[in-house]
């Protein structure tokens, strides 16, 4: 487990060279997963105080939060991590990547329930990006890509692509301009 964990985070970031093969173990991503496996390991053996315990101790250590009820699959890497948050029955694929600021989380306390399922599930080799949001019991279809600063609350079918829209100019050089409504040619995400 920690040497597919390893390879992985070669795999998948390009910042990182085999060369420098200690540089891995200053990856948050990498340690807050292997935390992961130690508090769901616990949790699931009926330890819930000492699964949360390695999991908060891991959230500080990390700024990761993955709550020890969650199930992540295997070859998942989280790419600076930081303010990631997955929920209690959240379910992660296998090969899944994470950018900073993911939530996986649940609707509100108003509308989630104890012993129901209130997070989402993310099907295999899904991209979640930079900020990302997926809300509720919905599902993420496998091979899909979620775009920086979606929110998604509604499922996603297979091999998709969902985004949020472009950032658009209202105040140009101290002016209030017109949108146009129109990306630009470079916005394929």
């Amino acid at each position: 487990m920690l040497r597919e964990t390893l390879a992985t985070a070669y795999r998948k970031d390009p910042a990182l060279h085999r060369a420098r093969s200690a540089e891995v173990l200053l990856y948050q991503g990498v340690w807050a997963l292997l935390a992961h496996r130690l508090a769901h390991a616990l949790w699931i053996r009926r330890h819930s105080f000492a699964g949360r315990l390695v999991s908060q101790l891991s959230r500080m250590a990390t700024g990761i939060e993955i709550h020890p009820g969650a199930t992540i699959g295997r070859r998942c890497f989280i790419d600076h991590g930081t303010g990631v948050v997955i929920g209690e029955t959240a379910e992660v694929g296998d090969d899944v990547t994470f950018y900073h600021g993911v939530t996986l989380g649940g609707r509100g306390w108003w509308v989630d329930h104890k012993g129901e399922k209130r997070h989402p599930t993310i099907g295999d080799r899904v991209t979640l990006g930079v900020g990302a949001t997926i809300l509720g019991p919905i599902t993420v279809g496998s091979g899909s890509r979620v775009g920086p600063g979606a929110l998604v609350i509604e499922d996603v079918p297979p091999d998709s692509t969902v985004v949020a829209p472009l950032a658009v100019a209202i105040r140009v050089r101290g002016r209030s301009v017109e949108p146009s409504g129109e990306p630009p040619p470079s916005a394929r995400w």
